[in-house]
């Protein structure tokens, strides 16, 4: 019986990088894992592995900035596991050029993802929780506690040169989260965040000449960082290395554990001590 056993949480980019780590340590700790990702193939690897180790899982793939998503993704964790107890906003890309550069379309396309997807997504089940509660107060019984974890970056509290909508948008998560826990502290729902530094993902991966590219909506983008940036970052850093995804996943699912139910409206910066 693991601390989340019997629980049911929302993991969205849980496909690979800290997602999936995320989805690994809540299913260990026996939730029920709902596993988003864009990459539908990537989606089933996961609910496949939690069910290899005696898990539970569901894959919900699909594109978090579609309209409909948070309320299909509400739906089908309810309809398959019945409740619904986290929620793990963490599904996101980095589009990156200086201010003076940034187009209309790159600022949009920031704030839809780490701004306008993570705010369906809660509104969607914030409908839920307040049902819930309700239902159960008016018939005498105690209320769990539910858990929220948003995902936003040492940019959105510091600020980062070439992110200026990704910065934007992460600094939005953090009025976001603040608001609702004030919000839906009568659902006995707590809201919290984790600022990320320096994390070891497809992202910020190192390249010597040419960085790699993803696709996201039809586009692609460039990823990862020179070598000689990521030594400036670590030698930046007080603990003096990079993050990996499971200490980021750590940070989070501290969140999502009973000894926190005291704890809402907080920011934690999982940075290595990094503040840039």
């Amino acid at each position: 019986m693991g601390k989340l056993s019997g629980q049911t949480a929302i993991v969205t980019g849980a496909g690979q990088g800290i997602g999936l780590s995320i989805a690994q340590k809540l299913a260990a700790e026996g939730a029920h894992v709902v596993a988003n990702d864009l990459d539908e193939g990537a989606c089933a690897e996961v609910v496949n592995e939690i069910s290899a180790r005696g898990g539970s899982g569901l894959a919900v793939p699909g594109d978090v900035t579609a309209p409909d998503f948070g309320e299909r993704a509400v739906g089908e964790a309810l309809s398959h596991f019945g409740d619904l107890d986290i929620i793990i906003n963490n599904a996101g890309y980095i589009w990156n050029t200086s201010a003076l550069n940034h187009t209309d379309e790159q600022w949009a396309a920031m704030l839809d993802m780490h701004l306008t997807a993570p705010f369906r997504l809660l509104r969607a089940a914030g409908a839920h929780f307040r049902n819930e509660a309700k239902r159960l107060i008016s018939s005498d019984q105690p209320l769990p506690c539910r858990k929220i974890v948003n995902i936003s970056s040492v940019s959105g509290i510091f600020g980062a040169a070439t992110q200026i909508s990704y910065s934007a948008a992460k600094s939005g998560v953090v009025g976001m989260t603040k608001t609702l826990a004030k919000e839906w502290g009568r659902y006995n729902v707590t809201v919290n965040a984790v600022a990320f530094g320096h994390i070891a993902t497809r992202l910020t991966q190192p390249y010597e000449e040419t960085p790699e590219e993803i696709t996201i909506g039809g586009r692609a983008h460039k990823v990862g960082l020179t070598k000689q940036h990521i030594t400036q970052i670590q030698e930046m850093t007080p603990l003096g290395r990079t993050g990996t995804p499971d200490d980021a996943a750590g940070a989070v699912v501290l969140f999502c554990y009973p000894e926190s139910n005291f704890v809402s409206g907080q920011i934690l910066v999982a940075s290595g001590g990094l503040e840039m």
